[in-house]
């Protein structure tokens, strides 16, 4: 009986060696790159080689619509100035007390790996234009160190910027008396790439993460439950979209 048995366990050693050790070494030569996810016990994949992926809504490649607005500087700026180069669209307010700060601090560390590149920009547009003049935005931008010249704070007529937001990017944004500085928006940033389409990297399932995550600090220490910082991801996607000529 022992003998059996000794047989029995042999042949389960090598069935699970050929199915479970050509899985792994599979991975590690397809150089798959696996960070765990602490806050939800999930894992959040990307291979290191492969496209990112455009978004689709009804079977169209999501692209940024036409937009025109003035910078901190009293210039007019519109999605024409961007073309060519690979973007980062945020949506915030310049009295926000809640996300804003770790957003803005998290683009100005963006901004310093992309420092000298022409090829990058990013866009920050703001949900209380009433309050948020050039003026304004230009003192914000002295104080947040913001110098990067393709970096522009944009503000114009409010409907105009809710609805880029919301239909054109589907990132969140509107008045609420409710909300901390009487604003709520979403947290998230798109990237853009040099034709106007979003794109970004696939989750452990293969379905694009659609926006990056950017309000929380790209060094946190994230505990469990708690939501883990993706500016690096969107640095590496930025740097691939860039060389993507």
């Amino acid at each position: 009986m022992k003998n059996y048995s000794y047989i029995g366990i042999s042949l389960v050693i090598l069935i699970f060696g050929i199915l479970v050790i050509p899985e792994i070494i599979d991975r590690i030569k397809d150089t798959e790159v696996v960070t765990s996810n602490r806050s939800n016990g999930q894992e959040e994949r990307a291979n290191a080689t492969g496209e990112l992926e455009y978004i689709m809504v009804n079977n169209e490649r999501k692209q940024v619509p036409p937009f025109e607005f003035v910078n901190q500087d009293g210039d007019t700026v519109s999605n024409k100035d961007y073309a060519g180069k690979v973007y980062v669209v945020e949506f915030f307010f310049s009295t926000c007390p809640t996300i804003c700060p770790i957003m803005k601090d998290n683009l100005v560390q963006v901004q310093e790996v992309f420092a000298k590149n022409e090829d990058f920009g990013i866009a920050s547009f703001s949900i209380d234009p009433a309050h948020d003049t050039p003026q304004v935005l230009k003192t914000y931008a002295e104080n947040k160190n913001i110098t990067h010249p393709n970096w522009n704070l944009l503000t114009g007529e409010r409907e105009a910027i809710f609805d880029l937001a919301n239909a054109g990017f589907n990132i969140y944004a509107g008045e609420d008396e409710n909300a901390e500085g009487g604003f709520a928006h979403s947290g998230y940033f798109a990237l853009v790439d040099r034709e106007g389409y979003i794109r970004s990297r696939k989750d452990q399932f293969g379905n694009p993460i659609i926006y990056y995550r950017g309000s929380v600090p790209r060094k946190a220490l994230v505990e469990p439950g708690q939501e883990e910082p993706q500016i690096d991801i969107l640095i590496a996607d930025a740097k691939k979209l860039i060389n993507d000529k």
